[in-house]
Parts: structure tokens; sequence; C-alpha cells
């Protein structure tokens, strides 16, 4: 139902269980650092009503200065987070909960490309069945072909995810 051994792929069917499970995140996030916190959304895969997803629930909280996120590293151990750093993304702090992983939690700035972004391509997603059909498609064959290589499943979709930036951006 929920979590995936680190550096594996694997897509499941969509369960909503992950909207629940998101609320549930939310709840105990608002409580370890809800001062910083200007916005908690649900974002990725898991976020999109019938879309097959990786297990992981994908988190980003917006808050208003970068800085601000670096106090809520003893806070987010505290309820069993990873920091991780920037983890290959500049502006960003990232977390990982879990093992095997069950939540992805990225911290950035409200202003940034990287919220709008994972809001705007969720939205998308959520409002044109068709596009999630072809993003669906995408991820399983990606799956099959790089289930030992996250790194390469990634970037196998990003063409995609920015082709939909561009469309919604119309």
């Amino acid at each position: 139902m929920l979590g995936l051994q680190r550096s594996t792929v694997k897509v499941i069917p969509h369960n909503e269980l992950w909207h629940q499970l998101f609320a549930e995140e939310q709840a105990r996030l608002r409580d370890a650092i809800g001062g910083y916190t200007l916005a908690i959304e649900h974002v990725g895969s898991t976020a999109v009503c019938g879309l097959s997803a990786k297990p992981i629930i994908d988190i980003a909280l917006a808050v208003q200065q970068i800085s601000d996120a670096e106090r809520c590293v003893i806070p987010l151990e505290n309820i069993g987070y990873e920091y991780r750093g920037e983890n290959g993304i500049p502006g960003r702090h990232f977390f990982g909960k879990g093992e095997p992983r069950t939540h992805h939690l990225h911290i950035v700035e409200f202003d940034s490309d990287f919220w709008r972004n994972h809001l705007t391509f969720r939205d998308y997603l959520r409002q044109n069945a068709g596009v999630a059909a072809k993003y669906q498609k995408l991820k399983m064959r990606l799956a099959r072909e790089y289930k030992n290589n996250r790194e390469a499943y990634t970037e196998g979709k990003a063409a995609f995810i920015e082709n939909v930036l561009k469309l919604a951006c119309m």
C-alpha cells in the first residue's frame, strides 16, 4: 500500500487511502513546524485520483524564506524524517521518511519555481484525464525499464513534465 525501497522503482494502481495518509501527515507537520509553514500541499502522482504512482507520498511545504527550512530540521527529525540537504535541487530542503520510504518532503520558498511547477503540474493532471493517462503509460514503461534506477526513471519523465507545464501556462 505505501512504501518503496530506496533506489527502486515500482508503480502501482492509485489508492484513495493516499489522500487520507497525506492529511494525517499534514497534521503531524503542522504540529511539528507549523510556525514556519505557509502552505502544505500533496503533490506528485499520489495526489492525482486514478493515477498510478510510486507508493510514496510527496509533500511540498512552503516557507517564506528558505532559511526557515533550516530551523525545521530537528523538529522534523523528531517525527521520523531524515534530512538529505538540497539533494541535487538548489533552493530545496529534502527529507525522506520511513524504511521502506513512505514520504518525501520538499521544503521550498512559497514564491519559488519549484512550488509553482509542482502545483501547476498536479492541477493540470487532475483536470485533464487524457494527459494523466499518457503520463501513466509513460511511467509504467519507465518503471519496467528502470526498476532499479530511480534517476533514469525520473529523467525519463522530464520532457513530458516540461511539455505539460508549457501547456498549462498557455
